[in-house]
């Protein structure tokens, strides 16, 4: 639908108000929800026991409430200076006061929806999640042909994350009882909580400054092409989404099985390979794909894609290691390491966005992710809970000489950037052939 709203909209600005908006609200969930989601998880599976477990939603439920509607009611109380700071105008207080909302609701919605997550019920999750963009797209498309431009995605956006919540209220009910909040089930869901939570602002740290920081140098039009290249880079999201849905389910109902270190390393090293050629493919046909969907200053976006492309997947990667962390019911290393990444991530957006306009920012982005996975894969080896191959660093040096031959001298020629793409991901299957057979042979 990204092409179709980008013609709708007469400049990207206004694609880039929408985009700050979507960053506040995600800024805003990670402080309504603190940490409580995973916690909720990692807590679910403790103890059997259906009472248990239902007095453990509760509680999350109970808890995220309180801590949304506070976070609400502060946001329409300071509705008009944060206007100003965020959109540059008082102009745009209705899109924050949608914001707020939005964040009320999507918080909320996380918890109400887990226990279907947590049950493994993927086709019931699958099909009431495919129901969201419909409806967000039915109420987007008559308001932007009418001149709704500004709050034409984020009302939409809206409305689609009530109807989705009252869906799963209904499918979800028996698992939430006031009688079965618990003040000790808080406590201790915190405890795990609060530590996951800097990670989370530090997730938006990641996701969100380079767009804030390219508003404050470079403009609102430069954020709204900006975003629609991280949009099509972001098709890398169905990927991250399809493991999202079922890992955290697997990790923890698996977690004290005695192959757990071995059977996690081998899933970090086959995410990660297929993360790079993956990556390596969507280089070499960005630049021709993104010019046929869009138009005007938005064929800027196209050298964003393949970095920002990568991003979903590197954080993929990261929570598949970091989940190590968790199951030893040690969460702190994880801020440290994503926090240095963040860190580096802001530097360079400092130094770049300057220098090489949006580039910059997308580079900066992939950049801190890939300090982050480095360092924390260098620590969990150090701690015996994971074990990569030597076979995995010839791969990734395969995939480091393509991007820099991509970038200088392939980038303008698809059909030799696709063929040397092909030509590193065969050597991949030679180097995974042993483990491809197996899966193979399993599967038959």
């Amino acid at each position: 639908m990204l092409p179709i709203i980008t013609r709708l909209m007469p400049d990207p600005t206004y694609f880039g108000l929408n985009d700050i908006s979507t960053i506040c609200i995600s800024f805003g969930q990670a402080i309504a929800i603190m940490g409580m989601y995973d916690a909720m998880f990692r807590m679910f599976f403790e103890k059997e026991g259906t009472e248990y477990k239902k007095s453990i939603c509760s509680s999350a439920l109970g808890f995220t409430v309180v801590v949304s509607a506070v976070l609400f009611a502060a946001m329409l109380f300071l509705r008009n200076p944060l206007a100003e700071m965020l959109f540059s105008s008082e102009a745009y207080v209705n899109l924050l006061v949608l914001s707020a909302l939005t964040i009320f609701i999507g918080a909320t919605n996380s918890i109400v929806s887990a226990p279907t997550r947590m049950n493994n019920k993927r086709i019931t999750y699958l099909l009431v999640n495919t129901i969201s963009p419909i409806i967000s797209y039915s109420i987007a498309i008559p308001l932007l042909l009418k001149g709704y431009y500004v709050i034409a995605l984020p009302l939409a956006g809206m409305i689609a994350a009530a109807s989705i919540e009252i869906i799963f209220w209904g499918l979800n009910r028996k698992w939430f009882r006031m009688s079965l909040i618990n003040k000790q089930h808080i406590k201790e869901m915190l405890a795990i909580a609060l530590p996951l939570m800097p990670n989370f602002l530090v997730y938006w740290v990641f996701s969100s400054c380079d767009r804030l920081m390219i508003a404050e140098i470079l403009g609102n039009e430069s954020v709204g092409v900006y975003a629609v290249g991280g949009k099509i880079g972001q098709l890398s999201q169905l990927i991250y989404t399809a493991f999202a849905g079922g890992w955290q389910y697997f990790a923890f109902s698996t977690m004290k099985d005695s192959d757990q270190v071995e059977m996690t390393s081998k899933i970090f090293e086959y995410l990660a390979v297929i993360t790079f050629g993956a990556g390596m493919l969507m280089a070499a046909v960005s630049d021709f794909g993104f010019k046929l969907l869009f138009t005007g200053d938005y064929q800027k976006g196209s050298i964003v894609v393949p970095y920002l492309f990568l991003g979903p997947l590197l954080l993929m990667l990261f929570q598949i290691a970091t989940n190590q962390f968790i199951v030893i019911k040690k969460t702190w290393p994880n801020i440290f390491i994503l926090g240095t990444g963040a860190l580096f991530n802001i530097g360079l957006n400092y130094v770049l966005i300057p220098r090489i306009g949006i580039e910059g920012a997308a580079v900066a982005t992939l950049a801190g992710y890939g300090l982050s996975v480095t360092i924390c894969l260098v620590v969990l080896q150090h701690m015996k809970l994971m074990r990569i191959s030597g076979k995995f660093g010839a791969c990734f040096g395969g995939f480091a000489l393509y991007a820099v031959m991509w970038r200088t001298v392939l980038k303008d020629h698809v059909i030799w950037s696709i063929l040397s793409a092909i030509g590193v991901i065969a050597i991949y299957i030679i180097c995974y052939r042993n483990d491809i057979k197996k899966l193979f042979g399993k599967g038959r």
